[in-house]
């Protein structure tokens, strides 16, 4: 199955888990993906393995950021009429507050997206979208169609 062909069937059927298969980073750090009216809400689930301080406790500021760039490259995928998996060119990342153990949710805009280059931004919270934890920008090089 290409992965145009995944993509149309996970939002058909509303049920992302084979999509999130095709990127197993996603999948080891508890990663789901839904859909509401203000679009595509990525979500970090809490897994023991993503706790960085078991003192604080707080979330690894490197699965926070992997989240990030696996939503980012998500949510370009799925906005793509010409679905790729995209290459990772340059991530850049703000921490704003530690991440508590707790479900992380993320949005991501896609700034601009030609035929080999997408700029994509993410913005993460826990609680409340207007206090973020972090956000993010990146850049991807969109190859050949798989």
């Amino acid at each position: 199955m290409s992965l145009k062909q995944l993509i149309e069937t996970a939002k058909q059927k509303g049920d992302y888990s084979a999509l999130l298969a095709y990127i197993p980073y996603a999948k080891l750090i508890g990663v789901s993906i839904s859909q509401d009216d203000q679009g595509w809400l990525f979500t970090l689930s809490t897994e023991p393995t993503n706790v960085g301080n078991p003192i604080t406790p707080a979330l690894h500021g490197g699965v926070v950021a992997g989240f990030m760039e696996v939503a980012a490259a998500l949510a370009q995928m799925l906005t793509s009429e010409q679905p790729t998996l995209p290459k990772i060119i340059d991530f850049s990342i703000d921490y704003i507050r530690a991440a508590g153990v707790k479900p992380t949710y993320a949005r991501c805009g896609i700034v601009r997206q030609g035929k080999r280059i997408a700029n994509v931004t993410v913005h993460a919270w826990q609680t409340d979208h207007a206090q973020p934890i972090a956000t993010a920008r990146t850049h991807f090089l969109l190859g050949e169609e798989v």
